[in-house]
């Protein structure tokens, strides 16, 4: 998103995570701006049973945490490194030059911002009324969108599918079964093609 030498201007430092470290939980202030580097990274919520529920899985050049930053809240999610990871932090104070000085990167987080409401808003819809397959077929359609392509391949595991949509992994597994069936998607080595 921020090219790198405008980052380093500013200040930003780079962070390396090992697999499963934690960034930030949950109720945490928002001090930085964070920019993945390579690796991926989690939000995500753990309910009272102990569950997880993925808010999002960002990757490489993208940013994540913003609206905390930028609204001056506590983090609503924790985030953690799936994978060994490397990033940017850059403190808020120069985050917010750095914005103040870049009006064409504010208005592309305005619209990332906007997008990522939207995303929030489908998966609430769908969490709260619609059966597990209408939920899947959601989630995929949704990313097969953002990559632009007649037909894509889901690089996502059963398990994040699980937590993205708010169902078990048993259930995602029966409801991918119960879409194949259905061909409204196809099965090639265990990767989903939609």
């Amino acid at each position: 998103m921020i090219s790198e030498d405008l980052l380093l201007e500013f200040g930003a430092q780079k962070v390396t995570l090992k697999k499963n470290e934690v960034l930030f939980n949950e109720e945490a202030r928002a001090e930085f701006y964070y920019q993945i580097i390579s690796g991926e990274i989690k939000m995500y919520n753990i309910t009272e049973l102990g569950k997880e529920f993925v808010q999002g899985i960002f990757g490489a050049g993208k940013s994540f945490g913003e609206p905390p930053l930028l609204g001056g809240f506590k983090y609503p999610a924790g985030a953690s490194a799936t994978e060994s990871s490397k990033i940017y932090r850059l403190p808020k104070v120069a985050f917010i030059k750095l914005l103040e000085a870049n009006s064409e990167i504010h208005l592309a987080f305005t619209s990332i911002l906007c997008k990522r409401l939207a995303y929030k808003a489908m998966i609430a819809k769908e969490v709260s009324i619609h059966p597990p397959e209408h939920r899947i077929t959601t989630l995929l359609d949704y990313l097969k969108a953002q990559n632009g392509t007649k037909e894509f391949t889901i690089n996502l595991t059963r398990q994040q599918i699980a937590e993205l949509t708010g169902l078990r992994v048993e259930t995602v597994i029966r409801s991918i079964k119960k879409l194949e069936a259905q061909k409204i998607l196809r099965l090639e080595n265990h990767k989903i093609i939609i």
